[in-house]
C-alpha cells in the first residue's frame, strides 16, 4: 500500500464517516415523529436497489453469483442482524440523542476484540483483554453507575454496538468462503426483507417535507456505503480503522448544534477513554496480523 493510496483511503473514509454522521442526524429527525420500523425499511428499500445494481455490474457472474453463497445461513444472518442494530440505534438516538449514543456505540471495537476468541477462534493476549477492561470502565463513566447504568435507555446503544461487533465478526467469517460484493449483496437484501416484512405493518403517513428528508436519507445510506467501498479498494482496512471513530465528533456536533444535545463532562471522559483503549486493541490485532472492522452502522 502506497502512501498516496493511503491518504486517497483516508479521505475516503473520512468523508464516509460524515455522511453516516448527517445519517444519523436525518434518521433521528424522521424517527422524532414517524416509526422506527418504517423509517428504516424505505431507507433499505433504496439501499437493496443499490445493492441490485452493483451486485449486478461488479460481481463476476452477477446477481446468480451472489445468490449461491459459501455460507448462506451466515449471509441470512448478518442482514437479518445489521438490520436489527440500525433499528436499535436510531431508537437510542430518540432516546438519548446523538452524543450519547454514539459515545457509548465507539465502543464496538472492544467488543469485536473480546468476541473474536469465541467466534473466530483467535487469540487475545493480555495487553488486549487489558484494553478491553479500560475501555469499559469508560462506558461505565459514561453511563454513570448507579444513576443510568440500569435503564433501559442506558443499555440500547450497548446492545447495538454488541450487534454491530457481532455482525462484523461474522462478516471476517463468512469472507474464508464468500467475497467482499457477495456479503454487500446479503447485507442489503436480507435488511430489505426483514425490515419490509415488519415495517408494512407500521406504515404511517409522510408530510411532503419529510418525504424530501426521507429521500436525502436515502442518498446518504447509498453514498456513505460507495465512500467506504472505494476507500477500503485503495488501502487496508486495518489501516483505516481509526478514522471511524471520526462519526463520533461528527454526529456529536450535529446533536450539538442541531438538536440542542449536550456534551457533558462525564460522556466526553468516558469517550476518550472508550477511543483509546479502542485505537490500541486496533494497533494490536494489526501488529498480530489480525483484521479490522470498517465502517459504521
Amino acid at each position: 500500500m502506497t502512501d498516496q493510496n493511503f491518504r486517497f483511503g483516508a479521505i475516503l473514509m473520512t468523508l464516509s464517516t460524515f455522511v453516516f454522521a448527517m445519517q444519523d442526524g436525518i434518521s433521528r429527525h424522521l424517527a422524532d415523529t414517524y416509526n422506527v420500523y418504517m423509517v428504516v425499511m424505505i431507507r433499505y428499500w433504496f439501499f437493496a436497489l443499490f445493492v441490485l445494481a452493483l451486485a449486478a455490474r461488479r460481481l463476476p457472474g452477477g446477481i446468480a453469483a451472489a445468490l449461491r453463497p459459501q455460507f448462506p445461513l451466515l449471509q441470512i444472518t448478518r442482514g437479518v442482524l445489521l438490520a436489527a442494530e440500525i433499528v436499535v440505534m436510531v431508537t437510542a438516538f430518540t432516546l438519548l440523542g446523538l452524543v450519547e449514543t454514539h459515545a457509548v456505540f465507539v465502543c464496538y471495537p472492544l467488543l469485536v476484540a473480546a468476541l473474536s476468541g469465541p467466534v473466530l477462534g483467535e487469540r487475545v493476549g493480555w495487553r488486549r483483554w487489558s484494553a478491553i477492561g479500560v475501555g469499559f470502565v469508560g462506558v461505565l463513566v459514561i453511563l454513570q453507575p448507579g444513576l443510568r447504568v440500569f435503564s433501559t435507555a442506558a443499555l440500547v446503544p450497548l446492545l447495538g454496538a454488541f450487534m454491530f461487533a457481532l455482525y462484523g465478526l461474522l462478516t471476517r467469517y463468512v469472507a474464508r468462503g464468500d467475497s467482499a460484493m457477495v456479503s454487500f449483496f446479503w447485507t442489503g437484501m436480507g435488511g430489505a426483507v426483514l425490515m419490509t416484512a415488519v415495517g408494512l405493518f407500521h406504515w404511517q403517513a409522510m408530510s411532503a417535507p419529510d418525504w424530501a428528508w426521507m429521500a436525502v436519507l436515502c442518498c446518504t445510506a447509498v453514498l456513505g456505503h460507495w465512500l467506504m467501498i472505494r476507500a477500503l479498494e485503495v488501502a487496508e482496512a486495518s489501516a483505516l480503522q481509526p478514522f471511524a471513530y471520526l462519526l463520533l465528533p461528527f454526529a456529536a456536533t450535529l446533536g450539538i448544534t442541531v438538536f440542542g444535545d449536550r456534551l457533558e463532562p462525564n460522556v466526553a471522559l468516558g469517550a476518550g477513554i472508550v477511543v483509546a483503549s479502542g485505537l490500541f486493541t486496533l494497533w494490536r490485532a494489526r501488529k498480530t496480523g489480525r483484521g479490522a472492522v470498517a465502517g459504521g452502522p
